[in-house]
């Protein structure tokens, strides 16, 4: 079975409550063989961490998401960088700019994004960005940052434009897909899709959001993360297989503290 990855999900929230075991059982049976549960509040890292302990398959970040950057304002870059000494934080965030629900006041969430940024840069360790309606202040930020030293990023559930995708590829940015690039009426995002290098773009649920074509309507799960690559492939003219090879290894290299699975040896 082709292995894939479900880059970012929230196993942590009550959604999953009870039912974790069942559901990394279907990751597993559907062939995802990574997981990162992604940080959205530093205060609750412990729950994270337990739940990356638990199972050998699932990873974790630290972060806080921008919805609630007005209650972690004291979170400082060398916070962060000092929870990346675990064996399973394997990421940076996530952190960024929402424009869409401004939760959070939009100088709080640059604050915060500009701190992830720096733990970034520090550790070397992938930042996951949030970025919804937010396209050209995302691109600025990005571009000012890496004036001042590169690091490494993906763009999480894209559903940006055409401008923040090509100034995102050309800093060396990744681009994650979830399920909306299964939705009739995403097309342009497709578009999108179809126009990035194959080195350059990752899979996620980020579940239990934002459910895939066949699942609409229902709690995400990471084994449905099958589905957006099914997608994904047939948007990109690809087989499905190459597509999941393609996703996963661009995760183990953007990702790269994450141990790949050990294989047979071939004969």
């Amino acid at each position: 079975m082709t292995m894939l990855v479900d880059s970012h999900c929230h196993l942590d929230f009550p959604d999953f409550a009870g039912e974790l075991d069942a559901i990394v059982e279907r990751a597993k049976q559907a062939g995802v063989g990574r997981m990162v549960t992604i940080s959205t509040r530093v205060k609750k890292h412990a729950e994270l961490v337990s739940i990356a302990e638990r199972y050998p398959d699932i990873f974790c970040s630290i972060g806080t998401h921008p919805h609630n950057a007005h209650e972690e304002p004291d979170i400082a870059t060398a916070d962060l960088v000092a929870y990346t000494n675990h064996p399973k934080v394997v990421a940076i965030g996530e952190a960024g700019l929402d424009y869409h629900y401004d939760f959070s006041p939009r100088d709080a969430q640059e604050r915060g994004f500009r701190n992830h940024i720096a733990a970034a840069r520090a550790t070397g360790l992938p930042l996951v960005i949030h970025s919804r309606e937010a396209d050209d202040d995302m691109a600025r930020i990005l571009e000012e940052e890496t004036g001042k030293g590169a690091f490494p990023a993906v763009l999480h559930c894209f559903t940006g434009g055409p401008d923040l995708a090509r100034r995102a590829i050309a800093l060396g940015l990744s681009i994650s897909f979830t399920g909306i690039v299964t939705f009739k009426n995403s097309q342009a995002l497709r578009d999108i899709a179809a126009s990035l290098p194959a080195d350059r773009i990752l899979v996620e649920t980020d579940a239990p959001y934002l459910a895939p074509g066949r699942f609409r309507g229902k709690r995400n799960e990471p084994a449905h993360v099958v589905e957006t690559a099914k997608v994904l492939a047939d948007t990109r003219g690809v087989a499905f297989d190459e597509l999941a090879r393609q996703t996963t290894d661009n995760f183990f290299r953007l990702f790269n503290k994450v141990p790949r699975p050990h294989t047979a040896a071939v004969a």
